[in-house]
């Protein structure tokens, strides 16, 4: 069993990035596990002078990704770039080396001609904590608003079929070779 950890960059309940994540954990095969981390919201802001111990939310996110075989996470572009939440989350992890080795990929579900911004600072940072990321596991899947059915799940057969092969590349990853 591989266990995948799920990471939305998004604090908004509506959120296509969240919904993208449901939806590969709806769709994971019976040899993945998929968890979510949920703490992006309560996570205080990273201090270096912090070794974040004494905060709930940190134990976890250290525990989550310590428990997991691989990471995948989904986020939007605000102001052309990663949301803060998102890399304060990743800023907790440089001097714990959590994600060090680690097999990471992201979906990137932004319509055309936007979500660029965010990939690329997200690949500059996951390059930066030694996360293993192949950019052929990383998949750029649009997701329309009106594509997310009342259950929180995208129903569109071409992302449905890009997120699974996304996800295998990403379990296959963490397979000896």
């Amino acid at each position: 069993m591989t266990a995948v950890l799920l990471i939305s960059g998004s604090t908004r309940s509506a959120s296509t990035n969240t919904a993208a994540l449901r939806t590969v954990a709806a769709i994971a095969p019976e040899n993945v596990e998929t968890f979510w981390y949920e703490g992006l919201a309560e996570l205080p802001a990273f201090s270096p002078d912090d070794d974040g111990t004494g905060h709930p939310s940190v134990v976890a996110l250290h525990e989550h990704i310590s428990r997991a075989d691989a990471v995948l996470l989904c986020t939007p572009e605000y102001a052309g770039t990663l949301p803060g939440s998102l890399k304060n989350l990743l800023d907790w992890t440089v001097g714990t080396a959590d994600l060090y080795e680690k097999p990471t990929a992201f979906l990137n579900v932004a319509a055309q001609g936007r979500g660029e911004g965010a990939a690329t600072t997200l690949t500059t940072v996951l390059g930066y904590v030694g996360a293993i990321v192949d950019p052929a596991t990383c998949a750029r899947l649009p997701v329309a608003r009106d594509a997310v059915d009342a259950d929180g799940l995208v129903t569109t057969p071409e992302f449905r079929t890009g997120a699974l092969t996304a996800l295998t590349r990403l379990v296959h990853q963490t397979t000896p070779a």
